[in-house]
């Protein structure tokens, strides 16, 4: 088996201060929103893209009295679990794929201003050199891409109790032709090493260990590394990771692409469509950021 190396952090309780409305749905009035929110919008840890976008959001529809609260991914699921067993008003800060699309209700704020961009994609990286070195990896990464439903599929049965690595055996498992295609034309080898980086997110973590369960059925020695982004990006610059399958571009990472310009390779696109935004429950009578303020 792999091994897995897990950036350690503590994982932050967040406290979101919502109280009772006078039905089981937010108030469609703005003002009421914000109070039974506290104005506060729930996000993931502070080195992500999306909160970022989101401070930026927080500027530009000048949201005065808003502030963004961070922690990490589970702490904001868990957050949206509290509230929308209830039936309370929550904003967080959300992306797809990810499995509390399909577990929940929720739908994205229009964002009429364009701070969150368009639909993104989930870019896969390399250092400079990885083809020289271990070019079979490089050839299986490269053609590595898969569909929200795919990823879905991981990410539910994680989210249900599967480890990780067990979810990751059981989808390559069951869908062989997939991995044929990514795997064409690859001889297998005998125990190279290769260390993949990756953030957090749900999706990253069910792309990464699919991923590390292929490259290991192919004989490499796989390490994973867990981290916040800037440190992801910075060991795929620095040579210290091989590769990353959670580079997702042109927004989220913008930063960190145009920081580490040249010292890396984008070496393919695992998947299209993908997008960020502020987002809420769908029984809450809210449609625009614009209706924040």
């Amino acid at each position: 088996m792999w091994k897995k190396m897990i950036g350690i952090g503590a994982v932050a309780v967040l406290s979101i201060g919502l109280t009772a409305c006078g039905s089981d749905k937010a108030n469609s009035t703005n003002g009421s929103v914000g109070k039974n929110v506290s104005y506060k919008i729930t996000g993931i840890d502070p080195g992500a893209g999306i909160m970022t976008a989101t401070e930026k959001a927080i500027e530009d529809y000048k949201l005065d009295n808003w502030k963004l609260v961070s922690g990490s991914s589970a702490a904001m699921t868990a957050a949206l679990k509290k509230a929308y067993d209830k039936k309370k008003p929550i904003i967080i800060t959300g992306w797809n794929p990810h499995w509390m699309f399909a577990k929940y209700d929720l739908k994205y704020l229009k964002d009429p201003k364009g701070v969150y961009g368009e639909a993104e994609e989930i870019h896969t990286i390399a250092r400079n050199g990885l083809k020289n070195d271990h070019p079979a990896a490089y050839q299986v990464l490269s053609q590595f891409k898969w569909t929200e439903d795919d990823m879905g599929a991981v990410m539910l049965d994680i989210q249900e109790g599967t480890k990780p690595e067990e979810a990751a055996s059981k989808w390559v498992k069951d869908n062989q032709e997939k991995v044929a295609e990514w795997t064409k034309g690859v001889n297998k080898v005998n125990g190279e090493k290769i260390k993949l980086a990756y953030v957090s997110w749900d999706s990253e973590i069910a792309s990464t260990n699919v991923m590390a369960k292929v490259l290991e059925d192919l004989g490499f020695n796989v390490t994973l590394t867990q981290v916040e982004a800037g440190p992801m990006w910075t060991a795929v610059a620095d040579g210290s990771a091989d590769a990353s399958l959670a580079a997702w571009l042109p927004v989220t990472h913008k930063t960190y692409a145009d920081k580490f310009n040249g010292k890396f390779e984008d070496i393919g696109t695992s998947m299209t469509g993908v997008k960020i935004g502020l987002t809420v429950p769908k029984y809450m009578d809210i449609y625009s950021i614009e209706d924040l303020k």
